[in-house]
């Protein structure tokens, strides 16, 4: 009942204050905070409360609208690109139909002129439509960003919550909301004093975990909030230290490759050798309550692993929002591929079950480990392509140096004097223009590396 009275209260200082801070004028918290304790007859704890929720709501929406700014930037700059690249394709194609003896051209055509019999056109007149329906889609991403920039922030404040913020100056780390554990103390503002008096007492439970990091002391902030016609209490604290179980990265480390389908992990010992590998499958097209549970079941069999081995966890330091800018330019199945898997939420639940267990993750640059992984440990240890990647991610966190074996150095020179990722770069762009590899595949069965020297007489 005095939560259903509060909550009310609560939304029209919260909204004030927020109508305040997104005017423009200059805000003295101080002078605010007095005001509201006038107007809506509450304390300075309840008005700081106010203050600091209303804060956090408008810097979450300015976050958000710099976020989808940068979000259609990127997606102009991948059309743009895109663009680029098609209609050079067509001008090259067009100037190698131009000469006259075209039959009997060594290097033929980068864009072949081929016709649909089904659609009855030609792939010439569809990459042009192709690139007519990307100009106006990039039009309207412009003029979106546009409106943007001069559109006025909205920002929404839910119905029946409260916040309270704590400080951990204060007993039991919040003076307005105090709990000892089963019970808790709620100060009840002037406004309402008469209705309900002075404080309200009530029962409080169902907070215990099986690694309860819950500390006596430090700031709690409370969050009181209606789901399904019942009020919830949620409470934010600083975690106290738990006893760390995974040893220096120099003694080992477990690497992992996230793909949709399956986890890829491998763990090295103290010289970078692998000792032990495997794969957590994956289901595809879950609900989203059945997916968060494979998610945390997936994490503490990583968990698991790590604290086996006594080693930190390295993962890859990968940033999805990039590549889901450019979803539009790529294939159906890669695009899929990225949306239909929860990359980020994996990522949030590893981190939270290894700092619960006391095991360091550490993130890694994921330049070239799948290349990496695919010449040099696919073949050596009959791996699977994610745990060659996870490998090369182990051995990443642990500061260990990937060089091109010399049996490809042999045919493929490399530049001493430039970071070794330029050589595995020129590297890759070979085996990009090679028809001896077109899949993974084909890197088990590769006899030698002869055919860079090919390439390279080619180029010559």
């Amino acid at each position: 009942m005095f939560l259903e009275a509060f909550a009310p209260i609560f939304r029209c200082a919260a909204i004030e204050t927020i109508n305040h801070l997104l005017s423009g004028a200059e805000f003295n918290k101080s002078m605010w905070n007095t005001y509201l304790q006038k107007t809506y007859q509450m304390s300075k704890r309840h008005a700081n409360s106010v203050i600091a929720y209303a804060k956090g709501r408008v810097d979450g929406a300015k976050e958000h609208r710099t976020l989808h700014i940068k979000t259609l930037e990127g997606k102009t700059k991948s059309i743009e690109s895109w663009i680029k690249k098609a209609e050079r394709k067509l001008k090259l194609a067009q100037k190698f139909y131009a000469k006259k003896n075209w039959q009997n051209s060594k290097t033929g055509c980068n864009f072949p002129l081929s016709c649909s019999v089904k659609h009855k056109e030609t792939n010439w007149h569809n990459l042009k439509f192709q690139i007519h329906n990307k100009k106006r889609k990039l039009y309207l991403i412009k003029s979106k960003i546009k409106s943007l920039g001069c559109k006025p922030i909205k920002v929404s404040v839910l119905h029946e919550q409260v916040f309270i913020v704590g400080s951990k100056d204060e007993n039991f780390g919040n003076q307005v909301a105090q709990w000892d554990g089963k019970t808790i103390k709620f100060r009840v503002p002037a406004c309402l004093e008469a209705r309900f008096g002075k404080y309200i007492i009530s029962n409080i439970g169902n907070f215990e975990r099986n690694i309860n990091r819950l500390p006596e002391t430090g700031a709690k902030t409370w969050h009181f909030f209606k789901k399904d016609c019942k009020w919830n209490a949620a409470v934010q604290f600083t975690p106290s230290d738990v006893k760390r179980q995974s040893k220096d990265r120099a003694y080992g480390a477990i690497g992992i490759d996230m793909n949709p389908g399956s986890i890829g992990w491998s763990y090295v010992d103290t010289e970078g050798n692998l000792k032990s590998h495997g794969q957590i499958p994956l289901e595809m097209g879950l609900p989203s309550g059945k997916q968060q549970a494979q998610i945390v079941d997936a994490c503490l069999i990583l968990a698991n692993l790590a604290i086996r081995y006594a080693c930190p966890v390295v993962c890859e330091e990968l940033d999805f929002s990039d590549k889901k800018e450019r979803l539009g330019e790529q294939g159906r199945k890669y695009s899929r591929m990225l949306s239909n898997w929860a990359y980020s939420e994996f990522y949030k639940q590893l981190n939270s079950i290894l700092s619960n267990r006391g095991v360091e993750l550490i993130t890694a640059n994921p330049a070239y480990s799948s290349l990496i992984g695919l010449v040099k440990y696919i073949k050596m240890y009959g791996l699977s392509s994610d745990c060659a990647a996870a490998l090369v991610i182990a051995r990443r966190g642990m500061r260990l140096s990937e060089k091109i074996p010399c049996a490809i150095t042999a045919y493929f020179e490399v530049n001493s004097d430039k970071h070794v990722w330029h050589n595995w770069s020129q590297l890759n762009k070979r085996i990009k223009r090679s028809s001896k590899i077109n899949r993974r595949h084909d890197y088990f069965t590769l006899p030698d590396w002869s055919f860079l020297v090919n390439l390279e007489n080619e180029e010559a």
